[in-house]
């Protein structure tokens, strides 16, 4: 069962949001926030295994709670809602710690395999929508390669599909490697630029310069 916090300054989406998650067998809602600080102290308390967090919201915004919710030890999992026309902070977001992105008015489906793979611990990053957030929103110059030294060209060559929001399974297809090889490569890659995950290297590769806004796939 995967316990789920909804954090929306609405109350309306706050109970839309759990009443589409409450009907999935495999999802509980364990407790819902009105605000960042509220957030903070739900997760707390409740110990969820994700929380659903609004950017956008009083006291303390989503990107602040999902910070300090993050560095908590034992941290749920955050999948981010958005309504990607009016959110200038999603890669804010991401670097606060954020699983992944969902729009606002995704269908209940949509929603509900959201919350599952980001509470699984997988990035959701894939989908063009997500890689168009982070190709608008990113606008910081790239950092000196000098942090990458550390890595094999195999690793940087693996950083880089990762950054351009690939799977392992099409890292391995790309690079003629087995998805085991892939996830052995990126655990290497996390540990040695000392990033805590998938969504981390992301933000690096394109801090890095590895991976541009608007870059072509085959670029």
């Amino acid at each position: 069962m995967i316990r789920v916090l909804v954090a929306d300054d609405h109350a309306l989406a706050r109970s839309g949001l759990a009443a589409m998650l409450g009907v999935q067998s495999d999802i509980e809602v364990v407790g819902m926030a009105a605000d960042g600080v509220e957030a903070v102290a739900e997760a707390r308390r409740h110990r969820p295994d994700l929380v659903l967090m609004d950017i956008r919201m009083p006291r303390l915004d989503g990107i602040e709670a999902t910070r300090r919710i993050r560095a908590e030890a034992a941290a749920p999992a955050v999948l981010v809602l958005t309504t990607f026309d009016l959110d200038q902070y999603v890669y804010e977001a991401l670097r606060a710690g954020a699983g992944g992105f969902l729009l606002k008015d995704a269908p209940p489906g949509q929603l509900a395999e959201a919350v599952r793979t980001v509470a699984a611990g997988q990035a959701l990053l894939a989908p063009a929508v997500t890689r168009r957030l982070i190709e608008r929103f990113l606008s910081v110059p790239p950092e000196s390669g000098t942090a990458l030294e550390g890595l094999t060209e195999r690793e940087r060559e693996v950083l880089v599909q990762i950054g351009r929001g690939r799977s392992n399974a099409e890292i391995a297809a790309a690079l003629h490697l087995s998805e085991a090889t892939v996830k052995t490569h990126l655990s290497r890659v996390l540990t040695k630029m000392g990033l805590r995950d998938r969504v981390a290297a992301v933000v690096f590769a394109y801090e890095q310069g590895l991976v541009r806004p608007g870059q072509a796939e085959g670029q």
